[in-house]
């Protein structure tokens, strides 16, 4: 398979990489689902920018820098928000149905989540996401440059100093930087393995939940893009800071349904249960934060997780019931008629919430190109780490990042002269058998997640991180044996990639001592005077 470009990955990083290419070039795009099942689509908030003029860039700079907890990037972080708003007008002309209010200066409603001074999430009610990726969908499906290919799965990339050891016998070569010359993928259906070649692949895969037990994640998020940059060579960076959404939906018969943090910018209150006692109905925030509910998401995050273990809560309440049935059928369709599905009139009782894993604030080391370490490899979205979101995202700027560096990503790619592509090695696959237990994937799969939760969650201790590291190294030693003498596998690859990203969560939460942003440690609880990256350089091999 032969292309200018390949891309890893169908949420709003990838299509906008391959619109903004495909004039020009002749891209792929590789989804392990259905284009529409990335986190992508399940964004509920909106996309942050500077769109009125009681804002100002500065403004949402500022918002960023105190979420990010002194670790942003203040560069990349001046340099998306500055471009905040032509992404948002290029959304609007790809015709994305954005929630209107005539007296606004665009025309658009703008509202406001925790950690923003000012309204400025331009939003499709309370399914953003989704409305985006469809428009975009259309747009992918219907250009004849772009070729899709759903149900596949990507292993790894083709790197030339893997060519040179091949072609020298297994020894190392001398050779100049290795280069990204395209990758292998796997067709879920049939089960062969086609080898891409493309002058340029653009890894967007997006986050890592999936590496926790619980999470607003879709299934797809198994860390595959920042797993393979990682076995390919290049740096990742701040794997500690993992964001923890305050409120998803607690319930039995909803798996991963996320409470927009919009419910609280709009007016809704955390409250204490009937489970509390006497304290039922008590509204805590305020005792944990002077911005009460408004406060940025891992203090959200660590009150309402600290109220259930000393209360022994299953989970705490969020209440808009205040606002009439029609303002939150208006504001919130999607969320009001789920809830009302599962028995929960939200205009008259509580929302039951809980924490869950919801993003990636590290990754795959890139500039603001998402260029990556190496020469004809990118990384763009949630699976890279430009330096915006430091410590802790400030809430919808995860959308904004995704335009403004796949835009320049595109650019980039496009300035770029053409490469030459070695002939690249099909995939081998003498030397292996069909897996004799496929148990062994669901085992350590459950078991990984499982103590990822328990060890590496919202609250850490050396100890803790300590033995989800020694279970870690057993399980790659496992998992590693059974790669390389069985047949790949779907679930196979993703376990293998979730393992290799815990790794690097774990390591990058023990070497950072201090508490900072969503890394929170009781061993080392004080914030250290200067604010540095965690940066993870892999092994050479």
């Amino acid at each position: 398979m032969k292309f200018d470009v390949a891309i890893v990955g169908s949420g709003l990083a990838g299509l906008s990489v391959a619109l903004h290419l495909a004039q020009t070039r002749t891209v792929a795009i590789v989804s392990k689902r259905a284009l529409l099942d990335g986190a992508s689509n399940w964004a509920q908030g909106g996309i942050a920018a500077v769109l009125d003029s009681g804002d100002s860039h500065q403004q949402h700079i500022e918002d960023t820098l105190v979420a990010g907890a002194g670790l942003c990037d203040e560069g990349a972080t001046r340099y998306i928000v500055e471009h905040g708003r032509e992404a948002i007008e290029w959304l609007i002309e790809q015709g994305v149905p954005f929630t209107r209010d005539p007296s606004a200066e665009l025309g658009f409603h703008l509202t406001r989540e925790g950690g923003h001074s000012q309204r400025r999430i331009i939003h499709a009610a309370d399914a953003t996401g989704h409305a985006v990726q469809v428009t975009l969908e259309e747009k992918v499906r219907a250009h004849p440059n772009i070729t899709l290919f759903e149900q596949h799965s990507a292993i790894d990339v083709i790197t030339s100093d893997k060519l040179a050891d091949k072609a020298h016998g297994g020894a190392k070569h001398p050779h100049s930087q290795p280069r990204c010359y395209g990758l292998y993928v796997q067709d879920e259906k049939s089960g062969k393995v086609l080898t891409f070649e493309a002058e340029h692949t653009v890894l967007a895969t997006g986050g890592a939940g999936k590496v926790y037990l619980y999470t607003t994640n879709p299934d797809t998020a198994t860390g595959d893009g920042i797993a393979m940059a990682w076995r390919a060579g290049c740096r990742v960076s701040n794997m500690e800071f993992i964001q923890f959404h305050p409120t998803c939906l607690y319930h039995p018969y909803a798996k991963s349904f996320l409470i927009t943090e919009a419910i609280r910018g709009e007016g809704g209150l955390l409250k204490l249960p009937v489970e509390a006692g006497a304290a039922a109905g008590k509204r805590f925030m305020l005792e944990h934060d002077p911005r009460g509910e408004l406060a940025p998401r891992d203090v959200v995050a660590r009150a309402i997780d600290f109220e259930m273990k000393k209360r022994g809560l299953d989970y705490v309440n969020l209440d808009i019931s205040h606002q009439s049935p029609e303002f939150l059928q208006e504001h919130f369709p999607t969320i009001y008629a789920r809830c009302l599905e599962l028995g929960i009139d939200i205009s008259k009782q509580p929302i039951p919430v809980v924490p869950a894993v919801h993003f990636t604030c590290g990754g795959i080391v890139t500039d603001l190109a998402g260029r990556t370490d190496m020469p004809g490899l990118y990384a763009v979205g949630e699976t890279a780490c430009t330096g915006l979101h430091g410590a802790n995202r400030l809430a919808s700027n995860s959308l904004l990042e995704c335009l403004v560096i796949g835009r320049a990503c595109a650019h980039d790619i496009a300035a770029l002269p053409r490469a030459d592509i070695p002939a690249l090695p099909a995939w081998d696959e003498s030397r292996v058998t069909n897996a004799d237990e496929e148990v062994v994937i669901a085992h350590n799969w459950d078991e990984l997640r499982r103590f990822m939760w328990n060890y590496v969650g919202i609250v850490r201790t050396t100890k803790r991180l300590e033995r989800a590291q020694h279970r870690i190294k057993l399980l790659k030693e496992e998992i590693d044996e059974y790669y390389r003498n069985f047949r790949i596998t779907h679930d196979l690859l993703e376990l293998r990639n979730l393992v290799e990203v815990a790794s690097l969560i774990v390591n990058s939460a023990l070497s950072r001592h201090e508490s900072r942003g969503l890394h929170f440690s009781r061993d080392y609880p004080n914030t250290l005077p200067k604010a540095l990256p965690t940066v993870l350089c892999p092994p050479r091999r």
